[in-house]
């Protein structure tokens, strides 16, 4: 039996900012971009990967999410603490100046961690943590 990762969910507050990280500066190709009313969804991936993906979505879209839920996950996202996601890339040092100098929001330096992992950390414009691990 094989098992992939096909999709991850991230939400993004602001469709055209995340544009900018995802597509302009991390680099990833568009696979999809979508809209419901004052919604949209958008899917973004790594090139050559064509079977793993990120759905950049609107936080509390689900109709059965109160007006004071909506606010706790907005708050909770912008603050970096509703969720997060890692990447791996070959060059670690590359990608993060790269991100730095296109004024993302650096969290943690290239380092190297204790427990044997090389990597860095930065906020998306919506406020989720981004890893990126160097790959070994």
């Amino acid at each position: 039996m094989n098992i992939t990762i096909h999709h991850t969910f991230l939400p993004h507050t602001d469709p055209e900012a995340a544009l900018d990280f995802y597509r302009d500066t991390l680099g990833f190709e568009v696979r999809d971009d979508g809209g419901y009313e004052d919604m949209r969804w958008i899917t973004v991936g790594p090139v050559g990967q064509p079977g793993t993906s990120i759905v950049l979505h609107p936080p509390a879209a689900d109709p059965g999410v109160t007006d004071e839920e909506r606010r706790t996950i907005l708050e909770l996202i912008t603050k970096g603490a509703y969720t997060a996601i890692t990447l791996a890339t070959d060059d670690l040092d590359g990608l993060f100046d790269r991100l730095q100098a296109a004024g993302a929001d650096v969290v943690q330096e290239p380092i190297d961690q204790d427990y044997g992992v090389r990597d860095c950390a930065f906020r998306d414009p919506a406020g989720n943590l981004i890893r990126i691990k160097q790959q070994t």
